[in-house]
């Protein structure tokens, strides 16, 4: 089989594979369904007054430039500048030329326009825009549903005293349940009560899988690991085992261990990874590292 045939062959199986999950999904209860056995029911979700979209037909080229690592950086960046930067202003994370391909395409798909009577500066459009958070949101949600055939919401809010804050994404696989915190900031910014916030969302929504990740190619280990370990060390011993379902058969919880690189798991249950390398990738071998324990 040559190396053409060989790739043909994994595009179709991809295919085969997507066209199952979504045939399975339809088998199972729908997401609003897992949440509501679970006491959940949807208070609002998905808020769009920060959300930086272009009109629709461009929405699936706009996917495909979000992969990319540097121009979700870039992105962050236009935003703190809204209301007027120059390609010197936002070249922190590309070259020159892949930052002026990038001020291009914002203005060819509508987002971002020259500020009038300057040349050479520009504005966004929609604004103002607080964050990149809901952005990346709706992206990784866009990854759950094109990459992987799942049911996605994102930005929930549900009326439950015991545990406040937002949900930054839920999807349904295969019937399980996941639940993912987003984290656009770097990991310097990220405190302890964030996570403790985390696991308490845990206990609370009882999900079969939850992601704690960072939109960061920095390492994990020297800081957000050792936060972990010391949040899950303040809680009873098999405190998440209780809420875990499949793949679970210890009493206590387990240490923090690496799956590869800077991909992280406990128990089966909780992962916590960044965007090194891809955010489909590393999102594929979570699913996968889950799913073949759980079979144990």
């Amino acid at each position: 089989m040559s190396e053409e045939q060989l790739r043909e062959e994994i595009l179709s199986l991809k295919t085969e594979i997507g066209r199952l999950r979504k045939a399975l999904s339809g088998l199972t209860a729908s997401l609003p369904v897992l949440l509501r056995r679970r006491g959940f029911r949807i208070y609002k979700k998905e808020p769009s007054d920060d959300l930086l979209l272009p009109a629709k037909r461009y929405i699936d080229e706009y996917y495909r430039f979000l992969h990319r690592y540097s121009f979700r950086l870039f992105l962050r960046d236009v935003i703190k500048r809204q209301s007027g930067f120059a390609v010197g202003d936002v070249t922190r994370y590309a070259t020159q030329g892949v930052t002026e391909e990038y001020v291009a395409f914002l203005r060819r798909i509508g987002l971002a326009g020259k500020r009038g009577g300057e040349g050479g500066s520009y504005r966004l459009k929609k604004k103002p825009v607080k964050s990149f958070g809901p952005t990346l949101e709706w992206f990784l949600s866009e990854v759950f549903k094109r990459e992987f055939g799942a049911e996605a919401i994102w930005g929930i809010k549900f009326k439950r005293p015991a545990v406040g804050g937002d949900y930054d994404l839920i999807a349904k696989m295969d019937g399980s349940l996941l639940y993912m915190e987003i984290k656009s900031s770097p990991p310097r910014q990220i405190y302890a009560n964030e996570i403790s916030a985390f696991l308490d969302r845990i206990l609370d929504l009882a999900p079969e899988i939850a992601v704690f990740f960072i939109d960061t190619e920095l390492r994990m280990k020297d800081k957000i690991v050792p936060m972990f370990e010391e949040e899950l060390g303040k809680r009873p011993p098999g405190a998440f085992s209780s809420c875990a379902g499949r793949g679970v058969s210890s009493g206590r919880s387990s240490p923090i261990e690496r799956i590869e690189k800077e991909l992280f798991q406990a128990e089966n249950k909780i992962f916590i990874i960044n965007a090194k390398g891809s955010i489909v990738n590393n999102v594929e071998k979570v699913l996968s590292s889950y799913f073949r324990k759980a079979r144990k």
